[in-house]
């Protein structure tokens, strides 16, 4: 009889698949409606790996968050001056939210279910590299303008996506090109 050596486990593609399952999982859910078995199952993976790599459901969650909500506002640039550059971000943002609305609702979940947010330092200086670009492109009184104005136009941005079925009695079912346009004239509007 031959003996077959154990197949080497891919950790970062069983890691990838466990984050991937979980973050659609919480985004359904949160923290509170989630459950590990369902989660492992929908990965296709033992639940005991979810405690190998990140100890519990908490870990997973702030696992989960942490790879997600990092992407906020990774890759949107400030370009321009004025009501142009104001405008432009809000629709960089409604994009974004658009085209990840799990994004917005583990957003929610945080907001909801956790006393602090995931990777508040990094997350902190990626914000505030936003805060100082705005206030760069958009002449502002002082940097708490700066973080009000931006806090406002991320609030602009992804209200649709945060309250779809508000957003649906109050606009009725407008094109979204046409709530992408609006979104970006109210942005103009703050500068």
């Amino acid at each position: 009889m031959e003996y077959d050596p154990p197949v080497a486990w891919n950790t970062r593609e069983t890691r990838q698949k466990l984050l991937a399952a979980a973050s659609t999982h919480f985004a359904r859910s949160g923290f509170a409606g989630g459950r590990v078995e369902a989660i492992a199952r929908e990965a296709g993976i033992n639940k005991e790996r979810i405690y190998q790599y990140f100890g519990n459901k908490e870990g997973l969650f702030a696992a989960v968050l942490e790879s997600e909500v990092e992407r906020l506002l990774d890759g949107i640039d400030i370009t321009g001056a004025g009501a142009d550059a104001l405008g432009a971000l809000a629709g960089d943002l409604f994009d974004r939210a658009a085209q990840h609305p799990r994004l917005v609702r583990l957003l929610l979940w945080e907001s909801l279910e956790l006393a602090e947010p995931v990777s508040a330092s990094t997350r902190g200086a990626g914000c505030a590299r936003m805060v100082a670009a705005l206030e760069q492109a958009v002449p502002l009184s002082d940097a708490r303008r700066g973080a009000d104005t931006l806090l406002s136009v991320i609030g602009i941005a992804f209200a649709d996506t945060c309250l779809p079925h508000l957003s649906r009695l109050i606009s009725g079912s407008s094109p979204q090109e046409d709530r992408r346009k609006a979104v970006v004239q109210q942005a103009r509007r703050l500068a």
